[in-house]
C-alpha cells in the first residue's frame, strides 16, 4: 500500500517530522518515506500571520488539490474534502472542544459547540476519502470530557468512526514514560477500516468471531490492548493492578451519544462494532531515560533568556508561602517568579458576590535537569506559572528555556521553527511564538516509534 498521508490541524509539521525520522536539519532535504499529499493548517484567531502554515511551507513546500488550488491555509470547515488527493492515512492533532450535537441530527449542522465543529470536519474527510488508516493525537482530558457527561464527547467520536466502519484504539501516553524528554500525557487514536487486512490479521490473532461469548470477547480484547493491537506492539504496557475491562454498548445515534452517553474511559481501550472495551494499563518500559538537562544548550545563551534578580524574588528566597487573606503584597512583589511560582491564599469574589479563598500550591522554581521536562504549555517563554526556569549550563545563572530547547524537548530538529515562508520571502519567526508554536506541538519521537509499526501494517496491506 502506497505510504500517502494527509495532515489536518499540521501545526509545523510534527506528524510529518515523526513519519519521516527528521531530526537534524540534514534530514529535510532526504526524500520523505511518507509522502503528504496534502495538508491544512489555519489559525482562526490569528488576522495578519499564519506563522505555523508559513513554517511549514519554509520546511516542506505546499501541495495543491485536485483542482490545482492551494487550500492548505484555508479555513478547514470551508475546504471541499472531495477535492483533496486521495490518501491512506489520516493524521492530525485536533482540538478538543465542545462535540455535542442535537438529538435530532446526526451531522455538523447539530453541533452546539463552535470549535468543536473541527471534529466534524475530520469525519467529513473520512465520509469522503475513505482512508483506511487514521492516527490522532488530543489532549488526555478528551477521554472525561466534559465534566458534567464525562465520556460523552469521546463517545461521539467513536460513533463517528463505527459508522464510518472503523475499528478504534487509543491509549494515553505521557512521553516521559517511554524514555522521552518530556512528561506529557496526551490521548492517541488509531482507527482502521474493518475491511483492511490488518484488521483481519488482528482479529484472527486475538481470536476474535462475532459469535463468541461475551466473556471470549473481552479476553480477545484484552489481548489487544494489552499486547497484540497497535498501540501495545509499539508501547508496551501491562494490565494495572488490580485492573478490569470495562464493556458498554454506544447508542446507535450520534445524537443520542450527544445527549445521554457517559462512560468512565480508562487510559487504554478499543471500540468494535460499536461496543466499547476499556481498562487501565501501565507503561512497560525499562530503557534510557532523555532529561531535560540532555537537550539543554551547553554554550553561550543569548543575554535576552536570562532573569533579572529583582524578577525573581520579592523576599527571602526561603520564603515559600503568600497568604494574602491576611496582607495583600504590593503589586510590584506580585510581578516576581517567586509569588507566580510560591504557594498562595488568595481571596477572590464570586460573579454572584461571594467571597472565597483560593487556594494555590507551590511548584520548583526551579526546573530539574535530571528529569524529563514538564509539560511545555502555549504560554512557555512567557510570564507565567508553568514556564519552564533553568539554570545555564555554562554561566550558571538562571534563565528561561530558548527556543530551540522548546523544539528539542518536543523532538523536533534545532531551529525547526526558525523561519517561515511569507508570500515567497524568507522571515524570521518571533521567538514569543516559536515557544507557542511547541506548547501546541506533539512529542515527535512518539509518532517515530509509531512509524515503526504503521510501516510494518502498510508493508502486508497489498
Amino acid at each position: 500500500m502506497k505510504k500517502t498521508v494527509c495532515e489536518l490541524f499540521a501545526g509545523v509539521g510534527g506528524f510529518r517530522c515523526g513519519l519521516n525520522n527528521i531530526r537534524t536539519a540534514e534530514d529535510y532535504g532526504k526524500k520523505e518515506k511518507w509522502d503528504t499529499v496534502w495538508f491544512s493548517q489555519w489559525e482562526p484567531a490569528e488576522k495578519s500571520t499564519q506563522y505555523a502554515h508559513d513554517c511549514y511551507v519554509y520546511r516542506f513546500g505546499t501541495r495543491l488539490d485536485n483542482k490545482g488550488d492551494d487550500t492548505t491555509n484555508y479555513n478547514i470547515e470551508d475546504v471541499d474534502k472531495t477535492t483533496l488527493p486521495d490518501f491512506n492515512l489520516l493524521v492530525g492533532g485536533f482540538p478538543c472542544q465542545d462535540y455535542s450535537v442535537a438529538s435530532s441530527l446526526a451531522t455538523s449542522k447539530g453541533l452546539e459547540g463552535k470549535k468543536g465543529i473541527l471534529w466534524w470536519s475530520i469525519r467529513e474527510t473520512l465520509e469522503a476519502k475513505k482512508p483506511p488508516f487514521v492516527l490522532l493525537e488530543n489532549v488526555d482530558r478528551l477521554l472525561k470530557s466534559p465534566a458534567k457527561q464525562r465520556g460523552r464527547d469521546f463517545g461521539v467520536i467513536l460513533a463517528c468512526f463505527r459508522d464510518e466502519g472503523y475499528t478504534v484504539e487509543w491509549r494515553v501516553i505521557n512521553a516521559a514514560e517511554y524514555g522521552y524528554q518530556q512528561r506529557r500525557r496526551r490521548t492517541f487514536i488509531f482507527a482502521y477500516k474493518n475491511n483492511t487486512k490488518y484488521a483481519e490479521r488482528i482479529l484472527n490473532t486475538i481470536g476474535y468471531t462475532d459469535t463468541l461469548e461475551e466473556e471470549h470477547k473481552k479476553e480477545c480484547m484484552e489481548n489487544a490492548v494489552l499486547k497484540e493491537g497497535f498501540f501495545a506492539e509499539t508501547f508496551p504496557v501491562n494490565k494495572a493492578e488490580s485492573a478490569k475491562m470495562k464493556i458498554k454498548e454506544l447508542p446507535v445515534e450520534v445524537g443520542e451519544v450527544s445527549e445521554t452517553f457517559q462512560c468512565a474511559f480508562e487510559n487504554s481501550g478499543i471500540m468494535k462494532d460499536g461496543t466499547i472495551y476499556t481498562m487501565k494499563a501501565v507503561p512497560n518500559y525499562h530503557g534510557k531515560q532523555i532529561t531535560l538537562g540532555d537537550v539543554m544548550e551547553t554554550g553561550a545563551v543569548e543575554e535576552q533568556y536570562f532573569i533579572p534578580e529583582e524578577k525573581l524574588y520579592y523576599t527571602d528566597p526561603a520564603v515559600t508561602h503568600s497568604d494574602e487573606t491576611e496582607q495583600r503584597l504590593p503589586k510590584e512583589d506580585r510581578q516576581t517568579w517567586q509569588y507566580l511560582k510560591g504557594a498562595k491564599k488568595l481571596l477572590r469574589t464570586s460573579s454572584t458576590g461571594h467571597e472565597y479563598v483560593f487556594s494555590e500550591g507551590a511548584i520548583s522554581m526551579i526546573d530539574q535537569e535530571d528529569k524529563p521536562a514538564r509539560t511545555m504549555l502555549t504560554s512557555e517563554g512567557g510570564f507565567s506559572r508553568t514556564t519552564h526556569i533553568v539554570k545555564d549550563k555554562m554561566t550558571g545563572r538562571v534563565r528561561l528555556l530558548t527556543a530551540t530547547e522548546a523544539e528539542r524537548i518536543q523532538g523536533f530538529p534545532t531551529d525547526h521553527t526558525k523561519y517561515c515562508l511569507v508570500k515567497g520571502e524568507t522571515v524570521e519567526m518571533p521567538l514569543r511564538k516559536r515557544r507557542f508554536m511547541m506548547g501546541n506541538a506533539l512529542v515527535v519521537n512518539l509518532v517515530a516509534d509509531m512509524e515503526k509499526t504503521l510501516d510494518k501494517i502498510f508493508e502486508l496491506e497489498q
